[in-house]
């Protein structure tokens, strides 16, 4: 058994085609992320990935929708996330497959 401990990781990302992962691969990417309330995270879209992802507790919205703990939502290429953080909240978002320069801010 090998342990660590996820802040050793770049932001959350502990799977993925990056160094610095607890598995390294093409087909997806995993992150645990918190994120504290009122942060400032600037809107983006992906041309090429699809993310899944589960709200594992607090507040947010994204694309004009509050989501609440325990809501799943997936955002599709070309769609542009705009998450709002209304109280503090932890992601665990998996996106398929893992190309890391497929971020495009708007």
């Amino acid at each position: 058994m090998r342990v660590g401990k996820l802040s050793s990781f770049n932001r959350g990302w502990i799977i993925g085609d990056f160094e610095n992962s607890l598995l390294r691969t093409k087909d997806f990417e995993v992150c645990v992320r918190v994120h504290p309330k009122g942060e400032i995270y600037g809107a983006h879209y992906h041309k090429l990935i699809t993310e899944y992802n589960v709200l594992i507790s607090g507040k947010m919205t994204m694309c004009g929708v509050e989501l609440n703990s325990g809501d799943t939502f997936i955002v599709e290429p070309n769609e542009v996330a705009d998450p709002v953080f209304l109280e503090d909240c932890t992601i665990v978002c998996v996106k398929t497959p893992s190309i890391t320069d497929d971020k495009y801010l708007v």
